[in-house]
C-alpha cells in the first residue's frame, strides 16, 4: 500500500515438482519502499503472511533475519551467520511485551471458539450466555493472566483484553476458525501471525518467534501447573535405530574404543543398506542387537560410555 511494493516471483503451480537436489526454491519474495528499514518492515510483514505448508522450509530464518540488529543496519557480510548463528537457527525468544501481544492473539482465538462450541446444538444443558471473562494463557513456561475488560465476540471482534494486569489492549481482528493467517491489531500494533492448532492449543508464529500458546480457565491452569513434566530421555550415550530394519553387520565389540566417522552398524530398510557411523570419538559399553534382528525405529542398538 502506498509506497510500498511487494511482488511475489514464482513459476511454481499446482503439480510442479521442486527437486531438493538443485535449485529448492519455492519463490522468491521481493519488497520495495523508499527507505532500507522501511522494506525491511515490509518484508518481515509479508513473511508472516506467507504461506508455505507440508513441508520445512527456510521462512522461519528469514522473519527472525528480518529483526536482527546487524541485518536492519545493513552491516553484513558472506561470514554473517556463521558469526551471528554458530550453533544454529533458533526463533527468536519473545520479551515481555510480545509476550502480551501472542497471549491476547490466543485469547481471542479461543473466546471464539469456545463461544462456537457453546452454540453447537444437541447440548446437555443451554449455554448461560454468560460471557467468561477471567483467562490464563501458558507461553512456554510462563502464565499470563488475561482479562477481559469489554466487547463481546463476534466476527469481526473487538475486545479490550488486560494482560497480566497490564494497560487494557483494544483486540480487533476479523479472524474466522480456519484462517491460517491471524490479521488484525493489539494495541497499536498491527499484527499478521500464522497460527496453526497444536493439542489443547495454538503454535503462533509472529515476526521471527515462534510459540506454543494455550489458553485457560483458571481452574484449568491451576491443575495444568501440578502436572508433572515429562523429561525426554538422554540418548546422547546411545545409537538407535532411525527407521525400522534389519540389522545387517554390527561392526564394532563391547569395550571397543572408535574414532568419529567410522562404521557402528549396518541396518537395511527398505531394500536399502544404511551404514550409521560415529558422530564424535567413544567407548561401546554394551551391544543391545545382533545381526538378524528386526528393530522398531528408536530401538537402541549399541550403548557408550
Amino acid at each position: 500500500s502506498g509506497d510500498i511494493v511487494i511482488r511475489n516471483d514464482t513459476g511454481v503451480t499446482e503439480g510442479s515438482e521442486i527437486s531438493m537436489f538443485y535449485d529448492p526454491m519455492v519463490a522468491k519474495l521481493c519488497t520495495w519502499a523508499p527507505t532500507r528499514l522501511a522494506a525491511i518492515d515490509a518484508m518481515s510483514e509479508a513473511l508472516d503472511s506467507f504461506v508455505v505448508d507440508g513441508i520445512e522450509h527456510n521462512m522461519p530464518f528469514l522473519a527472525a533475519l528480518m529483526q536482527h540488529p546487524r541485518w536492519r543496519e545493513g552491516r553484513i557480510s558472506t561470514a554473517f551467520i556463521s558469526e551471528e548463528y554458530p550453533d544454529g537457527f533458533a526463533p527468536i525468544v519473545p520479551d515481555s511485551e510480545e509476550k502480551a501481544v501472542l497471549a491476547a492473539i490466543a485469547t481471542a482465538v479461543e473466546l471464539l471458539r469456545r463461544d462456537r462450541l457453546d452454540r453447537l446444538g444437541g447440548r446437555l444443558a443451554p449455554h448461560s450466555g454468560v460471557l467468561k471473562r477471567d483467562w490464563v494463557v501458558k507461553i512456554g513456561k510462563d502464565y499470563l493472566s488475561a482479562s477481559v475488560i469489554e466487547g463481546m465476540i463476534s466476527i469481526p471482534m473487538e475486545l479490550g483484553l488486560s494482560i497480566d494486569g497490564g494497560t487494557a489492549l483494544t483486540v480487533a481482528s476479523d479472524w474466522r476458525p480456519g484462517d491460517l493467517i491471524w490479521r488484525g491489531t493489539v494495541g497499536d500494533r498491527r499484527v499478521a501471525a500464522q497460527i496453526r492448532p497444536v493439542p489443547n492449543g495454538l503454535r503462533i508464529a509472529w515476526k521471527g518467534m515462534s510459540v506454543t500458546a494455550r489458553a485457560m480457565l483458571p481452574r484449568t491452569a491451576e491443575l495444568e501447573r501440578l502436572m508433572p513434566e515429562k523429561v525426554a530421555p538422554d540418548t546422547s550415550k546411545m545409537l538407535l535405530c532411525p527407521m525400522p530394519g534389519l540389522v545387517v553387520s554390527i561392526a564394532v565389540v563391547e569395550g571397543q574404543e572408535v574414532k568419529a566417522g567410522e562404521t557402528l552398524a549396518v541396518v537395511e530398510a527398505m531394500k536399502m543398506e544404511n551404514v550409521l557411523r560415529a558422530e564424535r570419538d567413544l567407548t561401546v559399553s554394551k551391544l543391545k542387537a545382533k545381526p538378524g534382528d528386526s528393530l522398531a525405529v528408536d530401538a537402541v542398538i549399541m550403548e557408550f560410555a
